[in-house]
């Protein structure tokens, strides 16, 4: 795979430390993210973005940002969101440019929706958060996201697999975007409930806190209109500078963990075989349940 050349976006202190434990600084966070461009494009070009911002990198305060701010690179797009009351531009990017404008901004997390700008009301994917609570091994997490590729594939739709950069796995499946949002909430909904109805041991699927321990949530709220999640190859503001990484299904198993691919050793991984580079073509129109 064959990195991206040198942006034209000027980086101002490149020797900023954005994660102190893991030695990254916002040069190495381009870096890296130089030689992810070509396979984390598609994910996180031309959708709208919520972004973690921490100007003082992870021993500093983050914050979340869904809109655009003063003095932003140019290069980040501002766009108006017909549904938004606030009249406040949503934001996104079309470029590596555009990327290493959220580098400079101090961007540590970069959550796409689940549709793109073309067309705001119909989602291209589905996510399913697996979520482990207190006392959840990794191998429990490993045969819930195998359970929620089971019912998607039943239902007619491809899956793909991730690690989260967090605690979970991320079961991701391509949509053709002919469905609206209150259709494919209510398939994820109805998938996370069913799985904690016959499960009620292992799976919850209500975020309340109380109802986690010991128990895998099934989160389906990445599914509506405005909601996102972390993109592909994006950075975590987590111990490590850990990253999110597509696999095959075949790879998740016990020696890799949910944070165990890192600014400084996912260069080597994406060196191999590209494992969502059918993505695309394997999207799906969802059928009614």
């Amino acid at each position: 795979m064959k990195s991206v050349d040198k942006s034209a976006v000027k980086l101002s202190h490149p020797d900023r430390v954005y994660w102190e434990d893991a030695g990254v600084t916002k040069a190495g966070l381009a870096d890296y993210y130089s030689e992810a461009w070509p396979r984390m494009a598609p994910f996180v070009t031309n959708r709208p973005l919520a972004l973690l911002r921490c100007p003082e990198g992870t021993a500093g305060q983050c914050f979340f940002q869904k809109h655009a701010w003063r003095g932003h690179a140019r290069e980040i797009l501002t766009i108006q969101d017909p549904n938004d009351n606030s009249e406040e531009p949503i934001l996104a990017i079309d470029s590596f440019d555009g990327l290493i404008g959220l580098v400079q901004a101090a961007t540590l997390e970069i959550h796409p929706w689940q549709a793109p700008l073309a067309d705001l009301e119909h989602p291209d994917q589905i996510v399913m958060d697996l979520d482990p609570g207190e006392g959840i091994a990794w191998q429990d997490l490993i045969d819930a996201a195998r359970e929620v590729r089971a019912r998607l594939e039943k239902a007619g739709l491809n899956t793909f697999v991730k690690t989260t950069g967090g605690k979970g796995i991320h079961v991701v499946a391509p949509l053709a975007p002919v469905t609206a949002w209150n259709e494919v909430k209510e398939f994820t909904k109805a998938i996370a409930d069913d799985m904690a109805s016959d499960s009620p041991g292992r799976y919850v699927s209500t975020i309340t806190k109380s109802k986690r321990v010991g128990h895998i949530l099934i989160d389906y709220l990445r599914n509506q209109r405005g909601a996102t999640a972390i993109a592909p190859y994006a950075t975590r503001a987590r111990a490590g500078a850990p990253v999110s990484m597509p696999l095959d299904w075949d790879e998740l198993g016990p020696s890799i963990g949910p944070a165990h691919f890192t600014v400084n050793n996912a260069m080597t991984r994406l060196g191999t075989a590209d494992p969502w580079r059918d993505f695309r073509k394997a999207a799906m129109a969802l059928r009614r349940r």
